[in-house]
């Protein structure tokens, strides 16, 4: 892993490389176009790009209508406030009809750092998770972002696409590929397994770098499909290591944490432990300074997968 790159950097080369293969493409965002990147979008295709400013509501319903007129539209902006905000325009405008509708939720999880509580969407996730009809893609560096809005195309439905502006390593290749409903083993294990999506893949491969110094085998699994689960993935890495760690930057509660622990509940129960935020709000400071205090770290997930194995 190295070359840091934010994960809003591949979104917008997503939405490019989309809008120049189908003319159908078309972004809306919330005055938020140079903090996102999406500018680049309406300076190559003016006539497909609409800033209809702070309304995310009425972001929103244009999309539902855009969508109904054959278009596909990208609603970009925070995550914390388009999927706040907008929670009803999503669910009874977009998801009742299964329109063909991306949400790009910017800005996901306390890894913003500087920007503080009010911006660092930590809800976002188990929001979209109960809306039936809903996908949910948490890419973990910049190409996967890129490959999930290409991916997004590839399915009917709305799609909600969560990505962050701290720079991370980059992990996978310029070619990766994301297909919904899809994770990727990036590590065997046999003690544990650590389970992660978007900024937490490449802190829980530093997580099973340092297990592996202290003796114990690590398997990392990255969900960046978080709805639907790649469930087949995951209960063949459990079965082998019966051990669990999730990581995620957002709550402990209805996230990727939610997703598991609900899938093993009835399948294959088994030891389980979380490295999340805990029913509290963000806090301003740098990403790194933010991270630490919420023990969203390497050291983090290794001390929790250690206490779980103890």
């Amino acid at each position: 892993m190295n070359n840091l790159k934010a994960t809003r950097e591949g979104y917008v080369e997503g939405i490019l490389q989309a809008g120049r293969e189908n003319s159908r493409v078309v972004v809306i965002e919330g005055d938020v176009s140079t903090s996102i990147g999406s500018a680049s979008f309406g300076e190559e295709f003016p006539d497909r790009f609409f800033n209809l400013g702070v309304s995310e509501q009425d972001m929103l319903g244009e999309a539902a209508g855009m969508a109904l007129a054959g278009f596909i539209p990208f609603v970009g902006t925070y995550g914390v406030f388009v999927v706040g905000r907008a929670w009803d325009q999503i669910r009874t405008s977009i998801c009742y009809m299964n329109l063909d509708v991306r949400i790009a939720g910017a800005h996901g999880g306390i890894s913003v750092g500087p920007d503080g509580a009010t911006h660092q969407a930590l809800e976002d996730v188990a929001l979209m998770r109960v809306i039936p009809n809903m996908k949910i893609l948490v890419p973990a560096d910049s190409n996967q972002t890129r490959a999930s809005v290409l991916a997004s195309l590839e399915v009917d439905g709305p799609v909600y696409i969560r990505f962050g502006r701290n720079p991370v390593p980059q992990i996978y290749s310029r070619n990766e590929r994301v297909k919904i409903g899809k994770g990727n083993l990036l590590r065997e294990g046999d003690d544990v397994t650590l389970v992660a999506c978007g900024v937490m893949v490449g802190l829980s491969l530093e997580a099973a770098s340092i297990l592996e110094n202290r003796g114990i085998s690590a398997g990392v699994i990255d969900i960046v499909s978080v709805k639907p689960l790649d469930t087949e993935l995951l209960l063949r890495q459990v079965k082998k290591t019966g051990t669990v760690v999730v990581a995620e930057d957002h709550q402990a509660t209805g996230g990727l944490f939610g997703a598991v622990a609900e899938t093993l509940a009835q399948v294959m129960p088994a030891k389980m432990g979380v490295v999340a935020v805990r029913d509290s709000f963000g806090t301003s400071g740098s990403p790194a300074e933010v991270m630490e205090i919420y023990g969203l770290t390497a050291s983090g997930i290794a001390e929790k997968a250690e206490s779980i194995l103890q």
